[in-house]
């Protein structure tokens, strides 16, 4: 066997391991899904929603962070089901 390869798996110990890498995998995944959506609220919502920044928000301001918000859900819906329907 040359240094470069990698030993081949034992027939009884891929199932178990796979799964919770898997498992593991969709908690970073899940993970870095939350970071991004806060960081785009924070960054983008904000900044465009927010034109008197005090101790409370306005009522047109609350509109906008909501219709924001929901803008950002919606795309990344769409693009997320685009991405796993073309991979199949």
């Amino acid at each position: 066997m040359d240094p470069f390869s990698s030993p081949a798996p034992s027939s009884g110990s891929s199932g178990p391991s796979t799964e919770a890498l898997m498992d593991q995998v969709k908690a970073q995944l899940a993970q870095a899904y939350a970071e991004e959506f806060l960081e785009t609220v924070r960054s983008k919502c904000f900044a465009k929603c927010i034109t008197k920044p005090g101790t409370s928000l306005s009522g047109s301001e609350s509109s906008c962070i909501s219709r924001c918000v929901e803008r950002y859900i919606e795309a990344t819906s769409i693009i997320g089901r685009a991405l796993f329907s073309s991979s199949r």
